[in-house]
This record gives structure tokens, C-alpha cells and sequence, in this order.
């Protein structure tokens, strides 16, 4: 098989699909002409390799199966959400009926039955969707554990509960390619080195929130991630690490941009905000350039997204108290416009 994931699979049969539909075209154009034995063979390969392709990783063969696909990945997403909070709400209800050892017992078995199960359909569900739901409820076990055990024990509450949470979450991720459970792992993450930062800067770890800039650190690490370990052999891995770490970035200086009082910076609330201002524009267009020059998709509508947040909520902090509603919405309008000239002739310029 020359494939060894799903998503390479799934990447095969759409340029099978591809290729067929522009062969159609060259063909009815004259531009090209194969003769009948040429098309018998390439026709008997095509269908042998999606024959192969679909029994081993169900892959979507053409666009009706591509609608329910992707049916089916909501539905998995809910799913999975809706078990785990189902799992959370019955330890909540029938835990006090419990013994300290039954209770012991119960988290151990639970954890251990989740991850046994995830890695029983992973081998026999083709699709991967039977897999996620059963990956977020382990998750959901490993956390309840966590969190049960240190009720049982009498440990005081702490940040690093956030570590074992991170590191399980990617184990399940790494394993079986879940990017659900990739961005769980790195949103534990996130919330460690910010609440570590803020317990540095004399705050209960709790309380990192309070000042934006906890988030700045995590925001490093999430870049650093995808250049320091290679992610080509899990699809999609490299984006999430990338896009997170710019929401981390940015989402923080937003704030920081508005509300120049939760900054850690002994300056004037509105220079603060002036910087955080200065800093949002710049960072979001050099990122989006960036993407530009690697080819990164994921970067490049991040970027621009950001930098839109920016521009709109500046246009409204300076515009809407005092201008017509008419024309503070016609002045969106034209901004929107020169956007889509600038960003036409940029891509003219790449092209």
C-alpha cells in the first residue's frame, strides 16, 4: 500500500478524481486522445487502487460520501463531547455511595477500559470516527481520575495536574492521529506555562487570566513545536500547533489593545494600549507575509483573520460613538473594498 495514513489515502483518491475529470476535458478538447487498451489499463488500475484504498482506510470515493463524511465528524465531534460530559455527570451522581477503595477501583478501571477500548477500534474502525469518541471519553476518564484522586488524597489543588492531562491527551493524539485530542493536549499546555508565568509574577495560579500577558510564553512554545519536531507524518499536527500559537499570541494583545490596565507594564494605560495596538498590526501582517513566502494556508487566513479583528475594533473604538451608523458602516464597506484590491494585486504579485 503506498499510503499509510488515511488522510495520505484520502489525499490519493482525490487526485485520482482529479485527474480523471481533467483527463475528460483534454480528451473533449483534442488536446489529447488515448487509445482503448491505454484506457482499459489505466481505468482497471484506478479502480484497483480505490477499491484497495477504500477497504483500507474508508475513504470518501466521491462527493456524496464526502457530504456524509463530514455529517459523520460532527456528529463524532457531539458525540464524543456529549459521552464525556455523560461520564463526568455520573461520577458526579453516584460517588458518595462509593467505598475509598471502590472508588480507587472504579477511576482505575474506567481509565484503563477507556484506552483499552480506543485501542481496540482502532484497529478495526477503518473510518476513525468510532476512535475519537472513544479517545475523548479516555481523556475525560484520565482527567476525572486525576481530579477524584486528588479529592481522595487530600491534594491541594495545583497547576501541575495540567501536565499529566497534556501529556495523555497527546499520547492518544500521537497514536492514533486525532487532532481533536491534539488540540486538548496543547489547550493543557497553554494553560500551564500561563499559569506557571503567572505564579512567577506573584499571582495565584488560578488567577493567571488576570494579566494577558501569562499567555505570551505558551504562545512561544506552540511556534517553537512543529520547528523543533517533525509533524509531516501526522496530518494536519504542524497547522493546529501553528494557528493555536497564533491565537495564543494575538488574542492576549487584543485584550491588551483595549484594556490597558491588565498589563503587567508601568506605563500609561493608553500607551499600553497604543503598543499592543502597534504590536497586534505588525505581528499579523509580518505572520501573514511569512505564510506567504512558506506556502502555509493556515497561517496566511489566521493572519488576515487577526489582523481584521484589529482593524475593525480600532475602527470601531475610534468611529462608532460619533458617526452616523450609515456612514460608519459605508466606511467598513470601502475598507473592505481596498482590502479586496490590496489583497488581489498581492496575490497577482505571488503569482
Amino acid at each position: 500500500m503506498p499510503t499509510a495514513t488515511r488522510a495520505d489515502a484520502q489525499s490519493r483518491v482525490d487526485d485520482i478524481l482529479s485527474f480523471r475529470k481533467e483527463l475528460a476535458r483534454v480528451e473533449a478538447e483534442g488536446a489529447l486522445r488515448l487509445d482503448d487498451g491505454q484506457r482499459s489499463t489505466l481505468q482497471r488500475h484506478h479502480d484497483a487502487l480505490l477499491a484497495a484504498l477504500h477497504a483500507g482506510f474508508d475513504v470518501d470515493r466521491d462527493t456524496r460520501a464526502r457530504q456524509l463524511s463530514l455529517g459523520m465528524r460532527i456528529a463524532s465531534l457531539v458525540g464524543a463531547l456529549a459521552l464525556a460530559a455523560s461520564v463526568f455527570f455520573l461520577f458526579r451522581n453516584f460517588w458518595g455511595e462509593f467505598s475509598t477503595p471502590a472508588q480507587v477501583a472504579t477511576l482505575l478501571a474506567f481509565a484503563l477500559g477507556s484506552f483499552g477500548l480506543t485501542a481496540w477500534l482502532a484497529r478495526v474502525d477503518a473510518s476513525g470516527y468510532f476512535t475519537k469518541l472513544a479517545a475523548m471519553v479516555a481523556f475525560a476518564c484520565f482527567v476525572l481520575d486525576i481530579a477524584m484522586l486528588g479529592q481522595i488524597l487530600d491534594i491541594t489543588p495545583s497547576d501541575k495536574a495540567l501536565l499529566p492531562w497534556a501529556a495523555y491527551a497527546f499520547v492518544l493524539a500521537y497514536t492514533w492521529e486525532l487532532r481533536l485530542l491534539l488540540v486538548a493536549g496543547i489547550t493543557c499546555l497553554v494553560a500551564f506555562i500561563s499559569a506557571r508565568t503567572g505564579t512567577w509574577g506573584g499571582l495565584y495560579w488560578l488567577d493567571f487570566g488576570q494579566h494577558p500577558e501569562n499567555f505570551f510564553p505558551a504562545a512561544v512554545a506552540l511556534f517553537l513545536v512543529p520547528r523543533v519536531f517533525d509533524q509531516s507524518r501526522f496530518h494536519g499536527f504542524a497547522a493546529t500547533w501553528r494557528v493555536l500559537g497564533m491565537l495564543t499570541l494575538f488574542l492576549p494583545m487584543l485584550v491588551l489593545a483595549n484594556w490597558g490596565d491588565a498589563s503587567y507594564l508601568a506605563l500609561d494605560r493608553q500607551l499600553v494600549e497604543g503598543l499592543y495596538q502597534v504590536l497586534g498590526f505588525a505581528g499579523t501582517a509580518a505572520l501573514t507575509w511569512w505564510g506567504t513566502r512558506r506556502d502555509w494556508k493556515d497561517v496566511i487566513n489566521t493572519g488576515v483573520t487577526l489582523f481584521l479583528i484589529f482593524l475593525y475594533t480600532k475602527f470601531f473604538d475610534w468611529w462608532w460613538a460619533w458617526m452616523p451608523k450609515y456612514v460608519f458602516f459605508l466606511v467598513l464597506g470601502l475598507v473592505a473594498v481596498l482590502l479586496l484590491v490590496v489583497f488581489r494585486r498581492l496575490r497577482g504579485v505571488l503569482a
